[in-house]
């Protein structure tokens, strides 16, 4: 049909090669068609025919690679109970996730007493869950699952409600002696800091809960796989949220616009080079034990994590930018995309993660060198620098869900890798999204308080200008009656 189009002639379609020699013919038969079309069609046709047929070689060459896993060893899951599961999740998404994800954003905007009451819901519902809801359940993992997590979340959502409780002032707990006097000695300030930093700790905590009830729904991710699937979580879990610190820094103007002396790329290369000396000394047991595979892959990408790093701390030195982050994450995705997988849809997947990988790292290598020009900021937010961050938060998504276990499940229920990787990237958009949303009402608060408290100041200028007015006035009158006299 492309051929028919472009060519304007009904040339029969060739069927895909399956063997290295149909290759062969398929790649001599193109090319006597593209010399046949520049011999007919001269000038800058020729060149538009010739790159014609190289697009088209290469689309059919794509094709013929299109092969599939073989399915037949693999049966449908048997899920039971999945409509109350699903529920659930959904409620453990909205009240452990999302109403935690607000509280926070009213935490850092100073709304207390909001932050607070959001967060005692948050801890009525995690008590409710540990206590009381159970599921059908042969094995018990997914009740053990369920009741660990939520416990640990009561625990940490009730050390926050009580310093968001004393960082507020609440007089049930201010009229203790003993507290008082702790509120005395820690301060103000140091209370805020505790209840922030546990308020994004309950954030972090809801969201490995969130990703850890589909490993119990299925049954995946145990016995020899749990420290793949651990390391896909966390590694994941670590573009996702280095995706949301770019996407901080872009979205929030005083961090955007800061003049300090040490620029975001200066930052992340500290991070970036520590991270690679322990990947490097962690991953293999030096002298202990044998190399393998494996072994050879994470180590060196620890090493070229660290010595990427210490070039990027010296170009970044003085404030100024430097490429050498981005060009790592580039490196990085290279690696990942290039590692070899016992299935063939868990190839496509890893290749995939590896190109939106690479992608962002080298979007992010344009905006600094051709959109802002080394320079930290522009005066508005460019649609195009909403990319990167998205990019590696996508990378983070399809890396979480790329572990074999999981894989083997989508051929369990009769997907191919198309499917899958477009559902998993439609929630990448939506984790990108809530990220967004969240910063964006974080700036809505924090700007509204702002009117108000110039509003207040106005009005107090505007009422201590009436008041000096009327006894100007008054003087005036003492003046007068005095004269007369």
């Amino acid at each position: 049909m492309c051929r028919m189009l472009f060519f304007g002639e009904n040339i029969p379609s060739r069927s895909f090669p399956s063997t290295f020699t149909q290759k062969l013919k398929l790649v001599d038969e193109v090319d006597s068609d593209i010399n046949k079309m520049t011999a007919r069609y001269h000038g800058p046709l020729q060149f538009k025919i010739t790159l014609i047929g190289i697009v088209y070689l290469s689309c059919s060459l794509a094709a013929a690679e299109m092969e599939m896993d073989d399915t037949e060893e693999f049966t449908r899951p048997n899920i039971v109970a999945a409509g109350s599961k699903t529920f659930h999740w959904l409620c453990t998404l909205l009240l452990l996730l999302i109403l935690p994800s607000i509280s926070t954003c009213l935490t850092f905007a100073g709304k207390l007493y909001s932050s607070v009451f959001l967060q005692i819901i948050s801890t009525g519902y995690a008590v409710v869950e540990a206590l009381v809801l159970r599921f059908p359940d042969g094995d018990g993992h997914e009740n053990r699952t369920s009741r660990g997590t939520a416990w640990f979340l009561a625990g940490l959502l009730v050390a926050t409600v009580f310093f968001g409780s004393l960082a507020s002032g609440t007089g049930a707990l201010v009229q203790n002696k003993k507290l008082q006097s702790f509120i005395s000695h820690t301060g103000e300030k140091t209370l805020n800091i505790i209840h922030r930093t546990l308020s994004f700790a309950v954030i972090l905590t809801g969201w490995v809960k969130v990703c850890l009830a589909p490993v119990a729904l299925f049954g995946f991710c145990r016995g020899k796989h749990t420290g793949q699937c651990i390391a896909h979580g966390v590694m994941g879990s670590s573009f996702v949220l280095y995706g949301f610190v770019y996407a901080l820094v872009l979205v929030i103007p005083w961090i955007r616009n800061s003049q300090s002396s040490f620029t975001q790329d200066h930052i992340d290369s500290w991070v970036i080079c520590i991270w690679g000396i322990v990947n490097t000394f962690t991953e293999h047991r030096w002298g202990r034990e044998g190399w393998g595979h494996g072994d050879y892959q994470h180590t060196a990408m620890g090493i070229i994590w660290w010595a990427g790093g210490l070039l990027g701390i010296f170009l970044s030195r003085g404030g100024r930018r430097t490429f050498v982050p981005s060009l790592l994450i580039i490196f990085t995705g290279w690696a990942m995309s290039e590692h070899t997988q016992h299935l063939l849809i868990s190839t496509k997947v890893h290749a995939l993660f590896g190109l939106v990988l690479m992608s962002g790292g080298a979007l992010r290598i344009v905006e600094i060198s051709f959109l802002l020009r080394d320079q930290r900021t522009d005066t508005v937010i460019h649609s195009f620098q909403y990319l990167a961050p998205f990019c590696l938060v996508c990378s983070g998504i399809l890396f979480m869900g790329a572990n074999e276990e999981q894989l083997e499940l989508v051929l369990r229920l009769g997907a191919d890798h198309s499917a899958y990787i477009l559902v998993v990237i439609s929630g990448a958009f939506l984790v990108y999204l809530w990220m967004l949303l969240c910063l964006e009402f974080y700036l809505k608060l924090v700007n509204t308080q702002e009117r108000l408290s110039i509003g207040d100041y106005s009005l107090v200028n505007r009422n201590r200008a009436v008041s000096e007015f009327e006894l100007d006035n008054v003087d005036e009158l003492d003046e007068n009656e005095e004269i007369e006299v």
